[in-house]
């Protein structure tokens, strides 16, 4: 696990408790009946022209710092709906990436497209957080869960009608995720190690994954030779944020990349 992982992960511990001593899980999940209603966000993902496109509301991150420094996360949101993206993805690590939960919950409020909590989950806590949040789908990293929090997250999320997109680097996960049963599954292009980027590891996982899988490329995509190439191999979907955030005009970004400008 790469040092800036480990830490990553140490914090969540620390912010887990700390919530937990403010609202306890009794009581969070108590309000999960209030929550908005669960949108399909694979359904969405599966009636979308391939690939559909999960565009990314995203601040800043440890290797690249502040992408976006006019950050309005509600109107970049609408930016992306209105440019034709399929789902959201919206970043809630305050420490890291300087996302917030609040973010998601302001956007699932004015968007009618599914809506992912993107965070380091280990802990069920994280998941009913993002159901009374408004999410539709949680992030489940395989690198970051042992194979008994991997199925009890899956299984739990599942429980709440939600979807959960696994992602995974290692070739070696492939066996295990396929294990929880998942139909979505992301193929991180970024080496957590190394930081290293290359989108031909989206190809290298594919010759291993059945074909009633969906698959969702991450990481390294930013130009419409991109998305035909990805296209012309039949993957399912992408997940864009840096490349998309960095510039002026988000929703004519969007456009250029599908190529429906």
């Amino acid at each position: 696990m790469s040092t800036i992982l480990a830490e990553i992960l140490s914090q969540k511990h620390l912010e887990i408790a700390a919530a937990r001593d403010r609202v306890p899980f009794e009581s969070l999940e108590a309000r999960i009946p209030s929550a908005p209603p669960v949108r399909k966000f694979l359904a969405a993902l599966q009636s979308a022209e391939r690939p559909g496109l999960i565009a990314e509301v995203k601040k800043a991150s440890p290797s690249a710092g502040l992408i976006r420094p006019d950050f309005d996360p509600v109107a970049i949101a609408r930016q992306y709906e209105v440019a034709g993206a399929t789902c959201l993805s919206v970043l809630t690590d305050e420490h890291f990436f300087q996302g917030h939960l609040d973010y998601l919950r302001d956007i699932r409020q004015v968007v009618r497209i599914p809506v992912m909590r993107k965070e380091f989950m280990i802990d069920r806590y994280q998941i009913a957080e993002a159901r009374v949040a408004g999410a539709d789908c949680v992030l489940l990293i395989a690198e970051c869960l042992n194979d008994v929090q991997l199925h009890d997250l899956y299984g739990y999320a599942q429980s709440l009608g939600m979807d959960a997109l696994i992602e995974l680097y290692d070739l070696e996960n492939i066996p295990r995720v396929l294990a929880t049963g998942t139909k979505l599954l992301g193929i991180n292009n970024r080496d957590l190690r190394t930081f290293v980027t290359s989108l031909e590891h989206t190809f290298r996982v594919q010759q291993q994954i059945p074909d009633d899988v969906l698959l969702v490329s991450e990481s390294g995509i930013s130009t419409n030779a991109h998305i035909q190439r990805l296209r012309s191999e039949g993957i399912g979907a992408v997940l864009v944020g840096e490349s998309l955030m960095r510039q002026p005009n988000i929703g004519n970004a969007v456009r250029e990349l599908m190529g429906t400008t």
